[in-house]
């Protein structure tokens, strides 16, 4: 018996290699965020397409490995001590692969918490606001007469674009001439926001250049390219 056959997930979506990393994610901006992190740190994994379509996130299976209904989430057979280790919320997934594998995290104390606020960044405004911006411009909600939501969700995008723009003025990534998690968090982000969601111009992103060049330099990465089609949409 492999050491995640205890886990319910795996009734649903068998393991066929229990001893690798099991993804279970949807290529949307928080899904990807896990696969390129994966892909840029070469640690072989297994992945398990969650459909939203089927309403896979909202079966018992899935809620036992992320009670929250959300993807991605991941179950490490190798994980702290060698026990197997469920893991969700794509801040945390990150931040347990850095530490795991020694890669894309300072070794600084210092550099290294200031990586981390830069995710936390992303995940308390980048994704919500982003998100929220999709929705009212791209899906239901603009059919919403009032668009007083989606002017508020707009403003505080653009808002938070400017401290991105601040930051990276004079910088290729976060972290000056490093790479890390912080700016793997946000690609997939700043890329739905201004190519699926259509909304550049509403943002008015062509004044954000240094967040442009940013996104040039990272999108073409070869993991990014893989990590960003991972796992494949049926």
């Amino acid at each position: 018996m492999s050491a995640l056959s205890a886990f319910p997930i795996t009734k649903r979506w068998p393991a066929k290699h229990p001893e690798l990393l099991q993804l279970y994610s949807l290529p949307t901006p928080n899904g990807v965020k896990v696969s390129i992190m994966l892909e840029e740190i070469g640690l072989p994994y297994e992945v398990h397409l969650v459909d939203f379509g089927k309403d896979d996130q909202k079966t018992t299976e899935f809620l036992s490995l992320n009670p929250n209904g959300k993807i991605p989430a991941i179950l490490d057979p190798n994980g702290p001590g060698g026990r197997p280790l469920p893991l969700f919320e794509s801040g945390a997934i990150l931040q347990y692969l850095a530490e795991k594998t020694g890669k894309l995290l300072p070794e600084d104390a210092a550099r290294r918490y200031q990586a981390i606020q830069w995710v936390h960044f992303q995940m308390g405004g980048i994704g919500p606001m982003f998100g929220q911006v999709g929705f009212f411009h791209k899906f239901a909600g603009r059919e919403f007469e009032d668009k007083r939501p989606l002017e508020r969700y707009v403003d505080e995008s653009k808002r938070l674009l400017g401290v991105m723009e601040a930051h990276l003025a004079g910088r290729q990534w976060f972290m000056d001439d490093d790479y890390t998690i912080a700016d793997i968090s946000m690609l997939g982000w700043v890329r739905n926001l201004i190519g699926f969601y259509g909304a550049g111009d509403l943002v008015a992103f062509s004044q954000f250049k240094s967040v442009g060049a940013w996104l040039d330099r990272g999108l073409p990465r070869p993991a990014v390219q893989r990590g960003l089609n991972i796992p494949k949409r049926p």
